[in-house]
């Protein structure tokens, strides 16, 4: 497989969780908004501090607003991880690599950005009119990952795509975790009332991972739902089930049995960060800080990301 077209569609898959996971990040606020008592005011800046796209956006817009944020993680091209942004460079992708994936692939790619590049963003929407549109982006980008197992041989190009997906989905709970941190961190009374779990009831709610957790664990406390979004093996969008999936699909690329030492710097990369959560317990997390396990996560996550980029997307041709 070219390198060029491998690095399309891990990006495409990339772009699509993204878009999914934005919608899912506002929807945090949005589960907030209706379950916070009313002298408690909605706050957004968090979500923009979490996803590490303050710095920008404080270059466009003066305050955190509802309708500033909304806009600037929803539609604004200026912003490279808009839902916009991320369903235009993934049509990008799929369109010149057209003859590598599946028709219905493609249909689902185009009808998804044609959608969302006819809304005409409102400033007084209404919290259900908000909601109803971010469920739509999530079941649009769900229909898509339907096509891609449905259609899609099991080749390398599936694998680089799930490989794609599942260190975007890593890398965006651990940022839905951070949310909490950010939210939490402007008034230290809220540690241990109700309202603290009110906040993490809506994190679980936003990652579709309520129903999930309750059947697992009786009582909502933090210690449990980090538990359950970092360490959980089977929950997929727990952070050690997503990199252990990553690895799996990094291994098929290469050709290398699981049982065998890695064979290239990515997986050598992978292996330690996924030997590293599985041999972590949540006491582990707390002992060194939620926000400060999570930032080293997210760290190492990059560094793998980089890894892959350098094994298999910026080969260099050979000199004679």
């Amino acid at each position: 497989m070219l390198s060029r077209v491998a690095d399309s569609i891990y990006w495409m898959n990339r772009y699509i969780e993204r878009a999914e996971n934005y919608a899912r990040f506002i929807g945090v606020n949005f589960n907030l908004a209706f379950d916070l008592p009313p002298n408690v005011n909605e706050q957004w800046e968090p979500l923009l501090i979490a996803t590490a796209d303050n710095y920008l956006f404080y270059q466009h817009y003066d305050e955190p607003t509802r309708e500033n944020v909304i806009n600037f993680m929803t539609f604004d091209k200026r912003n490279p991880n808009s839902i916009y942004s991320c369903l235009m460079l993934a049509r990008e992708n799929g369109r010149t690599i057209r003859e590598c994936i599946s028709k219905e692939m493609w249909e689902n790619l185009n009808e998804l950005y044609l959608w969302i590049k006819d809304v005409k963003p409102q400033s007084e929407w209404d919290l259900n009119h908000m909601q109803n549109f971010y469920t739509q982006v999530r079941n649009g980008t769900q229909l898509y990952y339907g096509v891609v197992d449905a259609t899609i041989t099991r080749n390398e190009a599936w694998h680089f795509g799930r490989l794609g997906r599942f260190m975007e989905r890593a890398d965006k709970t651990s940022r839905f975790l951070d949310v909490s941190y950010f939210t939490l961190l402007p008034d230290s009374d809220v540690t241990g009332s109700t309202l603290e779990l009110v906040l993490w009831t809506a994190v679980l709610k936003s990652v579709s991972a309520y129903n999930m957790y309750r059947q697992q664990y009786q009582t909502l406390t933090p210690t449990h739902i980090v538990e359950f979004l970092i360490l959980d093996k089977l929950f997929p969008r727990a952070m050690a089930h997503c990199i252990r999936q990553a690895e799996l699909s990094l291994y098929e690329i290469s050709g290398t049995p699981i049982t065998n030492r890695f064979s290239n710097q990515a997986e050598k990369m992978m292996g330690k960060l996924r030997s590293e959560i599985e041999f972590t317990e949540v006491e582990d997390i707390f002992k060194l800080g939620l926000h400060q396990y999570l930032d080293q996560f997210q760290i190492r996550g990059n560094e793998v990301s980089k890894s892959i980029f350098e094994t298999y997307f910026d080969i260099k041709p050979v000199e004679q």
